[in-house]
């Protein structure tokens, strides 16, 4: 039968900065072994290991340690850093085996929620969107300034969580998890605050439909919506992906295969405005970017110069 302690229970010394510093380097394969089994557990104990082979000098210690972190364990992987350096400090303390587990698997739950808010709904985002501008307009440094912000801010926070978890021991929990709810909710709603603004500043689905009054008068649609509501196509757009993911479930391959497939059917009957370059014959460039397959309406001509 398993022991719920440490055969020597005497405090181990202070883990030092170069030793935490190769904990979060290896935190970086926490997911390597994943598998639906014990999920992030192999890639956990990885990631500790260099501080248990420190804190546990007798070997049966040490095995009774990495047999208790093997077990199932499931948590953000940016954030992981911050239960490695409890778990850690009450390792070094030589805790009891049941203590060091319910903490562990009490703080690998809020950190999945406080994580995506964090990175996945603000950080991406902010960062995709700024350097998608500058791709766009032909920037070829653009995804390489994504990566680095991203990996820049993922590492920083994961040196501090190390260092300062580590510092405070089980403290940290109640100084991380006090606000956790509110941290969570003000990060989810910048997250959609920053997605709205995208939507509004970089959404450029336009309809290139016209209507012919008679006597050289048309009117055009897209103006009469740009009166009514600017960037009203993106926000429409928008708004049903929301809906197809929020109340039908549906995954964001299938949102792009769709928006793909609008996008086609669009163009193929001349519904949506675009300026691919095209020119005529004689190098004059066709109005509303491209010839559709089915032309239903005449768009207005230019006025010469």
């Amino acid at each position: 039968m398993e022991s719920n302690l440490y055969k020597n229970l005497t405090p181990a010394q202070q883990l030092d900065k170069r030793t935490l510093n190769k904990m979060v380097w290896r935190s970086c394969f926490l997911q390597a072994s994943f598998n639906y089994e014990r999920m992030q557990a192999a890639g956990w104990l990885y990631s500790i290991l260099p501080g248990l082979e420190k804190i546990h000098t007798d070997k049966d210690d040490l095995a009774a340690s990495m047999g208790h972190n093997l077990e199932f364990f499931n948590t953000h992987p940016f954030l992981v850093t911050f239960i490695m350096g409890i778990v850690l400090s009450l390792e070094q303390q030589k805790a009891d085996i049941p203590t060091i587990r319910a903490v562990r698997v009490a703080a690998m739950g809020p950190l999945g929620g406080i994580g995506d808010a964090l990175f996945w709904l603000t950080l991406v985002p902010i960062a995709a969107g700024f350097t998608a501008n500058m791709a766009i307009s032909g920037n070829w440094f653009a995804p390489f300034l994504f990566l680095i912000i991203f990996n820049v801010v993922q590492f920083v926070v994961r040196y501090v969580l190390m260092h300062k978890s580590y510092e405070l021991g089980t403290q940290a929990i109640d100084v991380f998890t006090k606000n956790a709810k509110e941290f969570t909710r003000a990060a989810s709603i910048l997250g959609v605050f920053i997605v709205g603004a995208l939507v509004s500043n970089y959404g450029g689905t336009t309809l290139r439909i016209a209507v012919d009054l008679g006597g050289g008068e048309y009117i055009i649609i897209q103006e009469v919506l740009d009166g009514v509501i600017p960037k009203l196509i993106p926000l429409i757009l928008t708004m049903m992906i929301y809906f197809l993911v929020k109340k039908h479930n549906w995954t964001p391959t299938k949102c792009i295969a769709l928006l793909i497939v609008i996008g086609l059917v669009g163009t193929f009957f001349g519904i949506w405005a675009g300026d691919s370059g095209v020119v005529d014959a004689d190098g004059n460039s066709i109005p509303g970017g491209y010839t559709p397959v089915v032309r239903w309406y005449e768009l207005p001509t230019p006025p010469a110069d």
